[in-house]
């Protein structure tokens, strides 16, 4: 079965504290890269893949946020939802549920930037989803990525089963901050607080997580030399500057 997606969630409630200063009065999914907000370019890879309504969760500098939704034409059509108190990465997703629905949704962090490769990214998660597994996630090669992203994530098998990084253990896939999942992800998950973390961790138990490995470019967006660097890199591949291997 291929999953056909309507509606996802864009997470833009962190507090990007490693991306101050840019962040210090202004919410990290709000800043820009290549002439666009990076939660622009999240909104229009979803209504690429045909997603019609997103929920776009926010805490620091949410009337920010607020106001530049409210002047984003749709679609999609976008549905703010304010967190009085950071509700984490799984928190969040579980109190949009209601505006979610009950089918398979997409998850995409708000400082989530890529590229897609032959095939759209959002489409190729879509394309291996069925009722064997509660998520899929998008994962990048550690060494495709110009950024320090430590040992990695996960380890993969040839069907495309994640596992986490053993003690002392180099993997190389990290995590690329976007997601296909149905609601039962998140099923036994506490109410309040919470990391995707713990939902990733009960499905790979259970042999219900998979992953598939990104085929185009991404960014580790974490700190201003990452952001830079990223804008450089873009702008070599209008110009076709040698310089950069990424054209």
């Amino acid at each position: 079965m291929t999953a056909s997606p309507r509606s996802a969630m864009v997470l833009a409630a962190g507090l990007g504290t490693r991306m101050r200063p840019l962040t210090d009065a202004t919410a990290k999914p709000l800043l820009t890269l290549g002439g666009r907000t990076l939660l622009d370019h999240a909104l229009d890879h979803l209504v690429a893949a045909g997603v019609e309504t997103v929920a776009v969760n926010a805490h620091w500098q949410a009337d920010a946020v607020a106001a530049h939704l409210a002047h984003r034409a749709s679609p999609p059509a976008t549905v703010l939802l304010r967190e009085q108190r950071l509700l984490e990465t799984g928190g969040g997703v579980r109190a949009a549920l209601t505006i979610l629905g009950t089918d398979p949704f997409f998850v995409v962090n708000g400082d989530a930037f890529w590229l897609n490769g032959p095939l759209p990214a959002l489409l190729r998660l879509a394309s291996v989803f069925d009722d064997a597994v509660d998520g899929v996630l998008l994962v990048q090669r550690t060494s495709h990525v110009h950024a320090d992203v430590g040992c990695g994530d996960f380890a993969l098998d040839k069907w495309g089963v994640p596992r986490r990084r053993g003690e002392r253990e180099v993997v190389p896939y990290i995590y690329a901050g976007v997601q296909l999942i149905h609601p039962r992800l998140l099923k036994g998950m506490p109410d309040g607080a919470f990391s995707m973390n713990r939902a990733w961790d009960s499905a790979m138990a259970a042999g219900r997580l998979r992953a598939v490995v990104h085929d185009g470019i991404w960014f580790h967006l974490s700190t201003p030399p990452d952001l830079e660097e990223a804008e450089q890199i873009l702008e070599a591949r209008v110009t076709g500057d040698a310089r950069w291997p990424w054209r």
